[in-house]
């Protein structure tokens, strides 16, 4: 009999979280259904109150507009090339860096792995003055270059991935050693597949974080030819007369490529992150 009854109180404690899980995801997913409704109506129902919840009229004219009136094409491709380029290269040096960090022996490693990780304590705006002498010298301003390599100096990847090698052990390094394997081949056809996880999360950490950075993509993007999306959308909003809309319409297209990236590599993300959780 008490089974039962803890069989039934196990199962109303379950209804009562996924009850409790779903409030909070459609709560969380809120944001974008509003965004993306703004989008195809007009500004002043935008701006609306009380707002209609539901579109009156469905239009996607914001949409003509953003590519047919301002080069969103070429602002969606910079973002793209400077995101994708920048988070592959994080990815390769990272990796590399945190294989010796993890298993490789040398003198001062752990010095120089606390000096590297000390780095994170130090915020971007901080050096972003010397930061962009050093980028105006090598002549990277208003190229996507500029905006690209600075973002592959950082020790998050090499921090996150590390603890993925370390979780590996030794003994697979010295058995692919004793069977005549070089030290690239053991990281990159041994090493590197088992740390799948890791890598999928840095890349939508990394990509979703460069996306993301208006400041220094502002900073170094001064034309027109080579601004990012993040910065073209902001300068849609005019000063007189703003379209509330026709900016819903461009934030949705700048939305739109980090949804796909995290869809593509949900699997690896979430699986890192529960090897994390069971690491700690």
């Amino acid at each position: 009999m008490s089974k039962n009854k803890n069989k039934r109180k196990r199962e109303t404690v379950d209804v009562v979280a996924n009850v409790i899980i779903l409030f909070f995801a459609i709560l969380n997913l809120f944001p974008l259904y509003w965004l993306f409704t703004s989008s195809l109506k007009n500004s002043s129902d935008v701006i609306k109150m009380p707002p209609d919840w539901f579109p009156k009229t469905i239009s996607f004219d914001n949409y003509v507009d953003v590519f047919q009136n301002q080069p969103a094409l070429q602002w969606t491709f910079n973002s793209i090339i400077v995101s994708l380029v920048s988070t592959v290269a994080v990815i390769v040096f990272s990796s590399m860096a945190a294989y010796a960090f993890s298993k490789l022996h040398f003198k001062g490693k752990n010095v120089i792995y606390i000096i590297f990780i000390s780095s994170l304590m130090i915020p971007k705006e901080v050096m972003i003055v010397p930061l962009f002498r050093i980028i105006q010298d090598l002549g990277m301003v208003n190229s996507l270059n500029g905006m690209i390599w600075p973002n592959v100096a950082t020790a998050f990847g090499v921090f996150l991935l590390k603890g993925f090698f370390d979780s590996i052990p030794d003994s697979l390094r010295e058995a692919a050693k004793m069977d005549g394997a070089g030290e690239f081949y053991t990281f990159y056809k041994i090493i590197m597949p088992i740390v799948k996880p890791g890598i999928g999360a840095l890349f939508i950490l990394n990509f979703v974080q460069v996306w993301n950075d208006y400041l220094w993509q502002l900073v170094v993007g001064q034309s027109e030819e080579s601004k990012t999306l993040m910065v073209g959308i902001a300068s849609l909003m005019q000063d007189l007369n703003p379209n509330f809309a026709y900016k819903m319409a461009g934030a949705t297209v700048a939305a739109i490529p980090m949804l796909v990236i995290f869809i593509c590599f949900q699997k690896y993300f979430t699986k890192g992150l529960a090897i994390g959780a069971e690491k700690g």
